[in-house]
């Protein structure tokens, strides 16, 4: 049996759900500092974002700001994070592919192509930068993109749990050193 990944969104359902990818989506970045009672200047860069916030807050009117997290092509991403060139060899950018495949980079989440419905390339999702955009304000954005993507259970089940597990992550001050093997042998 066949599970798709994704599902075309007409421009007429103007609902968020988690999984929704939505493209060139202006995010303000804040200035580094904050000073009492400053006039600020702050930067709007748009990027490829993936709806991460809860589906049934989402639908229920729980959340004024909608988490998104923003991904990448495939393509794009391997510059990025194997960012010397002399690191993109064939070798380096199989591991990395496959260390995203088996959810061994923590801080990335893998989601398959789909050419019908226009995700060409594998789509690398960045958990690292977090953005909140207010709910009225992605709403009208996904009205004036028209059509968009969303992905589907249990794809969209699989990319929460990989959040969830980024953020849950907990770094011990000590680990539990390896074993001696051979002495639990008879």
């Amino acid at each position: 049996m066949d599970y798709p990944w994704y599902v075309l969104l007409e421009q007429s359902n103007t609902d968020l759900l988690q999984g929704d990818l939505i493209r060139d989506c202006p995010i303000i970045i804040p200035p580094k500092a904050i000073e009492p009672d400053g006039s600020y200047e702050v930067d709007v860069q748009d990027y490829n974002v993936v709806v991460v916030s809860q589906s049934c807050d989402l639908e229920n009117g729980k959340v004024e700001n909608v988490l998104v997290c923003p991904y990448y092509l495939f393509g794009d991403a391997i510059n990025q994070v194997l960012a010397v060139e002399e690191q993109r060899s064939k070798k380096s950018i199989t591991k990395f592919f496959d260390d995203l495949r088996k959810g061994n980079q923590p801080n990335y989440h893998l989601l398959d192509r789909d050419e019908t419905v226009g995700v060409d390339d594998y789509l690398v999702v960045d958990f690292r930068n977090v953005f909140a955009v207010h709910i009225d304000f992605l709403k009208s954005h996904t009205e004036q993109l028209g059509s968009r993507v969303r992905l589907l259970p249990p794809y969209r089940e699989h990319l929460s749990q990989a959040f969830a597990r980024f953020f849950m992550r907990v770094g011990l001050p000590q680990n539990i050193p390896s074993i001696d093997a051979g002495k639990y042998i008879s």
